[in-house]
């Protein structure tokens, strides 16, 4: 059966990897690091690849400026099958970039200058796009200052449509974990955060309170998606204001990272960049085809999992048959 569309809105940026043996000093200090890559970055990019990684149609509705980046990041999407025929340049902006430096333990710093980045609005999605898709997804919430606003109601109309939707809000460069999200939560049908922004938002730091405080202001139908990192995640069913949990491992890793594993199984961590997106992807990919719920967790983890072992958020994500293989 053909797999239905997946519409994803949200940023689109140029990620500057630098891998560092250590934490960087200052005072006009130069270091010599291991690697640096300039890669397609941003949350709502990584998933919308991860997503046509995984055989699922996926378009972008993004904005990038007219500068070299800007087309640097389009062409990636379009070299991973994401449609990009939604993606509005901007001439007025630079397209935003994320400077990630990023320790061997996986801890990583983020250095981001906006740009293109939040200028997205419900305006910039075609009335025939949306009506051809199955399920809207929104990354990095907080980020989104142009779309925040307008969000409820499009979730309503995309309610109204029988069409499903997801929020990701990453982390919050403001600290206030709020920018209305309270207001967009009860039209949400799965909500993805990972633990440290579950116990911002929420207020606890008990992942079970957490989802239990999600699901007071989420829909009865709803999940909560939290991204546990070398843990795997855990999917909290909302139904009736009680909050039922199902767990999956990561995949084991064996042996040091090496830059250029992508995919194989047994490789360490490279970075750790996107691995919550492409669980996402991943998750989605399997809800979009009808499957229960724990296979929905086991194929995002290892999505997830699987992105820690290439360089990016995009680089180390699978393929429908690797994902979904017992």
């Amino acid at each position: 059966m053909p797999v239905p569309r997946l519409l994803v809105v949200g940023e689109l940026n140029a990620d500057i990897v630098v891998q560092l043996d250590e934490a960087p000093q200052f005072d006009d200090f130069e270091h010599v690091v291991p690697r640096t890559d300039i890669v397609l970055g941003s949350s709502s990019a990584i998933m919308a690849c991860g997503a046509a990684r995984l055989s699922v149609p996926t378009s972008l509705v993004s904005v990038v400026g007219d500068d070299l980046l800007g087309r640097f990041v389009v062409d990636e999407l379009r070299s991973r099958d994401v449609d990009t025929s939604a993606v509005r340049v901007d001439s007025g902006v630079p397209t935003g970039t994320s400077t990630i430096l990023t320790l061997p333990d996986g801890d990583r710093s983020i250095l981001t200058a906006l740009g293109t980045i939040g200028r997205v609005q419900v305006a910039d999605i075609p009335t025939a796009l949306l009506a051809e898709s199955a399920h809207v997804h929104v990354g990095s919430f907080f980020l989104q200052e142009a779309l925040r606003r307008d969000l409820p109601g499009l979730y309503r109309e995309c309610r109204a449509r029988g069409v499903s939707t997801s929020v990701d809000p990453n982390l919050d460069p403001a600290g206030e974990w709020g920018a209305g999200l309270v207001d967009v939560l009860p039209e949400v049908d799965v909500f993805f955060c990972n633990e440290r922004e579950a116990a911002a938002i929420s207020g606890s730091s008990d992942v079970e309170a957490a989802c239990a405080w999600f699901a007071e202001r989420l829909p009865p139908s709803a999940q909560v998606v939290v991204k546990r990192g070398a843990r795997g995640a855990v999917v909290a069913l909302c139904g009736g204001g009680r909050v039922t949990a199902t767990y999956a491992a990561s995949p084991p890793a064996a042996g040091a990272g090496r830059v250029g594993a992508g995919n194989e199984p047994g490789w360490g961590i490279v970075d750790t960049v996107g691995a919550g997106d492409s669980l996402a992807a991943g998750y989605l990919a399997a809800r979009l085809r009808g499957l229960p719920i724990e296979q929905q967790l086991r194929v995002g983890v290892r999505n997830g999992t699987a992105s820690t072992r290439a360089a990016g958020g995009a680089a180390g994500q699978l393929t429908w048959e690797q994902a979904f293989r017992e």
